[in-house]
Formats: structure tokens, C-alpha cells, sequence
């Protein structure tokens, strides 16, 4: 050991105290919300009392761990307090637990990502940095370690550390087994109980789940005869959360871009209603809340995305195409083979090497929202005769880390060639850690510009037979949506056709793009609410309830088909 049998003894108590607190400490910290680093409550871990226990009762029979035995616990606990980080940490950054299992699979999207958008030195930092903090991390654990076993080779020390130890596990099971003994406030959340529940995930995704089957009723049927053979187009936009109507500054930054779309609503004769959905994710896998509102099934996690995928179900695509609409997927953001696109049912997908961007690229994602809408019209909403079209746009403008962000162009026919910006060149990323501190304000300028972008497509395309379907994807991460957000989202429906907007006030929706506070549904059930007040059938005035989804059996089966003029 590194402290020999002739220390004197108050050194070896003044290692005991060390290695108890620091070791301690190792396991039960906390995040500084909304920021990455820790702070402590003084909270008790129940691991390391067991820890030392052990440790104690082994002295106590005369024997004394191998370094060999201390260097694997030195592992242990330090890959304890990785997790520990992870589950203290998400929550704050992700608004939602920690799911190593399906979260581990997106880190090496998440690393390209990185490697991408910050420049060589910030990534080799990163990554320097967490390599040199885990070694210092394990090293300083060995120490502690080391002090603890050299500390419990003399009586003293190791029977006062028998008997405190001891005893904080009888308060922590006396806690469990007696609530009205509240000895379990003295205590952290033990990491033992996180591994368990990340084995439980993973016993479920290869398990199976057949519960996604009868999870929902199928999308109801629909004339889409209300819609009177207008083109459709339902934008996710990402990172809308109701922290833009919630958070007073964040309000207060977008009411003037707000009331500048409205302005441009009314301008080209159109109106617009707005309701809040809860979406099924937080921060992140916007994937999850496409799905949940295409699909009609809730899905919260990505092994029911995955099992929906296996699915024979129709989706609010479907729907639309029986109906003589051609079908498209807009997805600017996506750089890879996406075979999961078929289970939806588009007749085409638009991908990010499909649009033909060739301006500054703006982000890892590249390409601006206000392209991909134009890139939209050049392609299939040109003027002649065709089908009516339904378009589904994932927008990827508003993205963390929200910058850099394109200027709005007001020429929509210059974003077509081949220097949509002019002589304009994104100033990039900026400083990793200044970012960090200024993400609530870069997060309100990227949703401006994108508010900007639709009220400059609504003018632009003031004489368009177009309703345009605006979901916000999910809230953006805790550490700009604050501590407590709900996960709900707006939903503005903008259109010229009066009949189709009273039928979505009878739904719930309200009248322009400030929605009642209270969500009138989850996600999932707002395409079969849709599909109804599209059918065109007189909608009787409801208010808003928990839900709006009803059976497919309680509508008939209609047999027209929409129509549109040139």
C-alpha cells in the first residue's frame, strides 16, 4: 500500500475521512442544471457504505486486498459514476432519463455530427479532455481506495468504520421498509438501481413487445373532401416546443415575428387555428413524434419505432394516396439510405443529395429550410395538371446547436442557382463553450428565421390553394426550455377555406397562432382528428378534451375523390 504500518495515526484518520467523502462523492453528486457540471447535495451513497463495509469485514478476518483487487474496483466505481453522470446529467440537458441501450446506438451519429460542425482543435480537445478525466478519475479513485485499505489495517479506524457503515445501511433499509421512518431523504438514488433499469430496456428490446399491435385504432377513413382537392403540406418544425409561448423572454423575443406572419396569414386571404399536442419525446428523437402523429400509435421510444416498422398499418400517407394525392417526403436533413421511409408509403423521398443544394453549408445539416421549400415547388408544385400533393418537410434550420443560421433570401426564384446567398458566408459554429451559455438565445433566433421563412412562402405563394400544417416536433433540450417544461407543442393549420377552419374549431383549435393553454391531445391522436375535419361532414363545436381519437367504426366509408383546379 502506499502508506506503511509506521504512519502516524492521524494520518492514517485523515486518509479514512478522505477517502470516505471522496468516494462518496464519486457517487452521488448531481447536475448544476442546465449546465454539464456537478455539485453536491451532501447525499449519502448507499453503494459505497456496502463498499466499505465489505472492505472492513475483510480486514476484520485478517486479510487485505490485492492490488490487482483494488485496481478492479477502482473500474467499478469509476464506470459507476459514468453512469451516475449520465443519469443526473440527462434529465437537465434531454428533459428525459437516460436509455443507454437505444442512446448508445445514435453516439456515433452524434460524434460525426461534432467532428462536423466544430472546428479540429475544439474535437480533439473534447476528445482529450474526457480521455484525460476518466484516467484522472480512475487514478484518483485507486488512491482513495489505497488510503481506505491501508486506514482499515489498524483496529481503531476499521471498527469505527464497521460500525458507521453498518448502521448507514440499517437507516437505508429501514427507510425502505418502514416509509414513515424518512431516512431515505439522507440518501442518493443508487447507480445499482440505473444498471437495472437499462438490463430491463434491453430485456424488452430483444424480448419483443406485441402490445404496439393493439396499441391503437386504425387511422379513420376520410373523403379529404373538406380539403377540396387543395395541395397539403405539414411541416415538422423542429425543436417548436410551447417554451416560445411559455418562457416570458422567449415570448417576448418572437412576438413581433409573430405577429408578422400573422400579417402575412391575413395578407394573402388566408386564416389560421392553433391547438398544443403533447409530443412522446423531449429534446430529441424527433423521429419519435413524426411517427406518433403519421402513424396514429404512440411512440415514446425507439424499440416501439422499430417494432412499428415490422407493422402492416396505414398511416395518414396512406390515407392521402387512396384518396389521388400524390405523396412526398421532403427530409433536407437526411444524408443516408433511410429504408424505414417505406413504411410510411411516400411515392417519393426527398433526401439531402436529391435537393441539389449548392450554396455555403450552414451546420452539419447543411441545408436551409427556406431551400428545401422552394427546392419543393420547383420539383412538384408547379403549375398544370397534376394530382393534389401531400408533402411532409422535416425542418432542420432550428436544430441544436441553432446556428449558424442563413440570411432569409426575399428572392425565392435566386435560391434556386447556384449561389442562393449571393457573396454570403456563414460565420460558423462559434466557440463550443460560449455557445453553451448563449444557446437560449441562439435557440429564439433560429425559430425566428424560421417563422420568417413561412410568412415570406405564405407571400410568396399568397394565391396558392394550400393548407399548410405546422407541428412542432418536440420542446428543445431542458437546458433552454427550463427546468419543468411541459412536453407540449403548437400546431398552426393555415388555409384559405373557411368550412375546413370552423370544422378544426369544432376540434379544439383556436383562432391565430397563440393556442389555449391547455393541450387538446396527445400527439398521436391529431391525424385522426384531422382526417375528420378533413372528410368535409359538418363537425359539431366540442371543447377541448384529453383526447380526440374515435373509432374508425363510428365513420362511414366515403367514395370521392378530391380534385384540384391548375
Amino acid at each position: 500500500m502506499w502508506i506503511g504500518r509506521t504512519t502516524p495515526r492521524w494520518r492514517l484518520w485523515l486518509g479514512l475521512g478522505v477517502s470516505l467523502v471522496g468516494l462518496n462523492l464519486a457517487l452521488s453528486f448531481h447536475n448544476q442544471w442546465p449546465t454539464p457540471w456537478v455539485t453536491t447535495r451532501h447525499e449519502l451513497s448507499v453503494e459505497i457504505a456496502a463498499l466499505v463495509l465489505l472492505l472492513a469485514l475483510v480486514s476484520e478476518l485478517g486479510r487485505s486486498p490485492s492490488r490487482r483487487v483494488l485496481r478492479w474496483l477502482a473500474l467499478a466505481v469509476v464506470l459507476f459514476a459514468v453512469v451516475r453522470y449520465m443519469e443526473v446529467t440527462a434529465p437537465a440537458l434531454y428533459g428525459r432519463r437516460i436509455n443507454l441501450y437505444w442512446d448508445a446506438q445514435h453516439l456515433p451519429r452524434v460524434a460525426a455530427m461534432l467532428i462536423d460542425a466544430l472546428p479540429a482543435w475544439q474535437v480533439w480537445l473534447l476528445g482529450g479532455g474526457a480521455a484525460a478525466l476518466l484516467v484522472l478519475s480512475y487514478a484518483l479513485v485507486r488512491c482513495m481506495l489505497a488510503l481506505l485499505v491501508d486506514a482499515l489495517g489498524e483496529p481503531r479506524p476499521r471498527r469505527v468504520t464497521l460500525a458507521l457503515s453498518a448502521s448507514l445501511l440499517v437507516l437505508y433499509a429501514a427507510g425502505h421498509l418502514h416509509p414513515q421512518i424518512k431516512t431515505l431523504r439522507w440518501f442518493s438514488l443508487p447507480v445499482g438501481m440505473t444498471y437495472a433499469q437499462q438490463a430491463g430496456f434491453l430485456y424488452d428490446a430483444v424480448a419483443g413487445d406485441t402490445t404496439i399491435d393493439t396499441a391503437a385504432a386504425p387511422l379513420p377513413q376520410s373523403s379529404l373532401g373538406g380539403l377540396r382537392g387543395a395541395d397539403v403540406l405539414v411541416l415538422f418544425f423542429e425543436s417548436y416546443g410551447a417554451s416560445t409561448l411559455d418562457r416570458p423572454e422567449f415570448a417576448t423575443a418572437l412576438a413581433q415575428r409573430r405577429r408578422a406572419l400573422a400579417g402575412a396569414i391575413a395578407n394573402s386571404g388566408r386564416q389560421v387555428v392553433s391547438a398544443r399536442v403533447r409530443s412522446p419525446t423531449f429534446g430529441g428523437a424527433s423521429w419519435l413524434a413524426h411517427a406518433s402523429f403519421l402513424s396514429g400509435v404512440e411512440v415514446a421510444d425507439n424499440h416501439r419505432y422499430q417494432l412499428l416498422l415490422t407493422r402492416q398499418r396505414d398511416t395518414l400517407v396512406h390515407r392521402f394516396a387512396r384518396r389521388g394525392y400524390r405523396t412526398v417526403g421532403l427530409m433536407p436533413g437526411l444524408k443516408r439510405a433511410w429504408p424505414e421511409g417505406s413504411f410510411y408509403g411516400y411515392d417519393r423521398i426527398y433526401d439531402a443529395s436529391s435537393l441539389n443544394y449548392s450554396g455555403p453549408a450552414f451546420g452539419w445539416w447543411r441545408i436551409p429550410d427556406q431551400f428545401a421549400l422552394a427546392r419543393l415547388d420547383a420539383l412538384e408544385r408547379t403549375p398544370g395538371s397534376r394530382p393534389p400533393l401531400l408533402a411532409v418537410m422535416a425542418s432542420i434550420s432550428s436544430h441544436a446547436p441553432f446556428r449558424p443560421l442563413p440570411p432569409y433570401q426575399a428572392d425565392w426564384q435566386a435560391l434556386l442557382g447556384p449561389r442562393p446567398f449571393g457573396a454570403y458566408t456563414p460565420d460558423g459554429a462559434g466557440d463550443a463553450t460560449q455557445a453553451w451559455f448563449e444557446m437560449g438565445d441562439r435557440y429564439v433566433k433560429a425559430v425566428d428565421y424560421v417563422l420568417t421563412c413561412l410568412a415570406g412562402y405564405l407571400q410568396h405563394r399568397a394565391h396558392d390553394d394550400l393548407v399548410l400544417i405546422v407541428i412542432g416536433d418536440h420542446q428543445p433540450a431542458a437546458s433552454v426550455s427550463g427546468p419543468d417544461a411541459s412536453w407540449d407543442v403548437p400546431v398552426h393549420i393555415i388555409t384559405r377555406n373557411r368550412t375546413l377552419i370552423e370544422a378544426l374549431r369544432g376540434t379544439g383549435f383556436v383562432a391565430g397562432l397563440e393556442p389555449a393553454p391547455a393541450a387538446i391531445s396527445p400527439m398521436q391522436d391529431l391525424a385522426a382528428a384531422l382526417l375528420r375535419a378533413f372528410d368535409g361532414k359538418a363537425t359539431p363545436r366540442a371543447a377541448p378534451g384529453p383526447s380526440l381519437t374515435r373509432s374508425a367504426a363510428d365513420l362511414p366509408e366515403p367514395a370521392e375523390t378530391p380534385t384540384r383546379d391548375s
